[in-house]
């Protein structure tokens, strides 16, 4: 019995293929691994926010009329502490810092911050100082929360943590607002800064 057999030979398979096929895809999981592990909140640079807010609110408790400048000026250090530290985590790691966790923090930060900020100056117009403390705490945490919800968890739970004292201040006396401030962008900053250079580097 005739057997039919192909017109033509199948192609025989390019030598090395395979190995380079392998190659690419143990370099992909490598790479997901690295981002899936990776938070672009730099944990040396939480700490270093942390201290700038405790010395904005030692500079208010002898200077209380200046508090808000002085804590302007701590938030313009903590952005640029922050920027610094973050973008030298992910040249470490390896990972662009405005790609992946890093652009996805940033969304999510930005828009709470710029809403405070208009927040900030409607609240001074109206005379409603003793609101700007826990209304900055609450914002902040939430763009933390939503920044950080691609990261790993300790950063939503930073989040979390930030709102809480926020929440907590609105029925609080107006001349704790110091203390919460100093507590949240300095206790909380350092405690989880500690806690992300330990377990997660930067």
């Amino acid at each position: 019995m005739a057997t039919i057999r192909p017109i033509r030979a199948g192609r025989p398979e390019p030598e090395g293929m395979h190995d380079r096929a392998i190659e690419n895809l143990r370099y992909i999981r490598s790479t997901m691994e690295r981002a899936g592990s990776f938070t672009a909140v730099p944990g040396t640079g939480g700490v270093l926010m942390g201290v700038s807010a405790l010395v904005s609110a030692a500079g208010t408790v002898k200077w209380p009329h200046l508090w808000l400048p002085f804590w302007l000026a701590g938030a313009v250090a903590a952005v640029i502490i922050g920027i610094g530290t973050a973008a030298r985590k992910a040249r470490v790691a390896g990972l662009p810092l405005l790609a992946g966790p890093g652009r996805k923090f940033i969304a999510g930060l930005v828009p709470p911050i710029a809403a405070g900020a208009l927040l900030t100056l409607g609240m001074m117009r109206a005379g409603a100082i003793g609101l700007i403390p826990p209304t900055w705490l609450l914002l902040y945490g939430t763009g933390v929360l939503a920044g950080g919800s691609a990261s790993v968890r300790i950063v939503p739970v930073m989040g979390l943590c930030f709102m809480a004292l926020g929440s907590a201040g609105m029925f609080l006396p107006f001349q704790w607002g110091n203390l919460l401030l100093a507590a949240g962008f300095g206790g909380i900053h350092i405690i989880f800064g500690i806690i992300i250079k330990v377990k997660y580097g930067g």
